[in-house]
């Protein structure tokens, strides 16, 4: 005879976790209640959620994504700590990234008026006394999993493993201003800003700063690197503050891979959904900084070991326009 008693779902008790106490929370997710909340208040129209079966609540499909972007989990254990499955667990970070890459512009912006500029301007230059900038650009690889889709070997970086090379540009307050994320491991950083709209908005007079990048950029009108070969104590004093004040971007780097491990590990799934999570992520690091969000308790200490080593770009030449301005710089500001 055919037994057609129902199991008892599994998943189906589920517990808000808004309710449990501050540090509970920020010991399982990272992030303390009110930068949870806050998240949720943002995005809860949109997580509007189909009444069959038995619905994720935004607050539960939130701390689902915050968890397993922050913790770098096994989704399998995401979904039974929330009492789902795991590819329930997987849609719904999908779905948190699509929302939050969608909203970045509102998050991940330049400054535009002069006044913002000015003040980004006098951040920079509390740092190590270096004059006129905007921000520090750098890029960064972020792992993904084998592409074995036509064209995947581009995927493939110097050290040999499969990334995205992602561009960022910050402020002195280690917020990300800027965010490229559709090239290919194999892509040089310099190309990477060649086709970027941010360069032409540099070109067409958009801002009244400079950006610093390192060596594996040409040096331009708008974006100044080191000297190779130093020769003189003003051109000495150009690159010690140069250097110091480009860290930032390493820091920022640093913080960022601390916050949400799934930078600094790898992304599980596909590429288009790695892109849109790398920008969800930059969103809720910026609000984090915003809302002063303690970094995880216990490795404040440490963010810079969770920068990734770089990978060494070569050298690319400066142009005679970026030369001759950087020369004129030296001596205006480095006497």
């Amino acid at each position: 005879m055919l037994d057609t008693t129902r199991r008892p779902d599994r998943h189906r008790h589920r517990v808000n976790p808004f309710e449990l106490s501050d540090e509970d929370l920020r010991y399982k997710y990272r992030f303390s209640k009110r930068f949870g909340e806050k998240i949720v208040g943002i995005l809860r129209e949109d997580l509007v959620h189909d009444p069959r079966g038995c619905p994720l609540s935004p607050e539960i499909q939130v701390v689902c994504a915050l968890r397993n972007w922050a913790r770098h989990e096994i989704q399998d254990d995401t979904a039974d700590l929330h009492g789902v499955s795991q590819p329930v667990v997987s849609r719904t970070c999908k779905k948190v990234a699509e929302i939050l890459s969608r909203k970045s512009r509102e998050f991940i912006k330049m400054p535009i008026t002069l006044n913002e500029q000015q003040e980004t301007i006098r951040k920079f230059r509390s740092i190590a006394n270096f004059p006129t900038v905007i921000g520090a650009i750098d890029c960064t690889h972020i792992r993904v999993k084998k592409v074995n889709a036509d064209g995947g070997q581009l995927y493939i970086n110097r050290k040999g493993f499969s990334s995205i090379n992602v561009q960022v540009v910050c402020d002195a307050d280690l917020k990300i201003m800027d965010i490229v994320t559709r090239w290919r491991g194999s892509v040089h950083d310099s190309r990477i800003f060649r086709e970027c709209r941010l360069k032409q908005r540099f070109e067409a007079g958009a801002f009244s700063g400079i950006l610093l990048g390192d060596s594996g950029y040409p040096c331009t009108p708008y974006l100044f690197t080191p000297l190779l070969n130093l020769t003189t104590p003003q051109e000495e004093r150009y690159n010690r503050s140069h250097i110091r004040t480009r860290n930032t971007v390493e820091r920022c780097f640093g913080l960022w891979k601390q916050r949400f491990r799934c930078l600094l590990k790898g992304m599980f799934g596909d590429i288009e959904t790695a892109k849109k999570t790398i920008v969800a992520c930059a969103v809720l690091h910026n609000m984090a900084i915003d809302m002063r969000e303690d970094v995880f308790s216990g490795e404040r200490d440490s963010i810079e070991q969770y920068s990734s080593e770089p990978i060494v770009q070569r050298y690319i030449a400066p142009s005679i326009r970026g030369n001759i301005r950087r020369r004129q710089f030296i001596e205006t500001h480095f006497q």
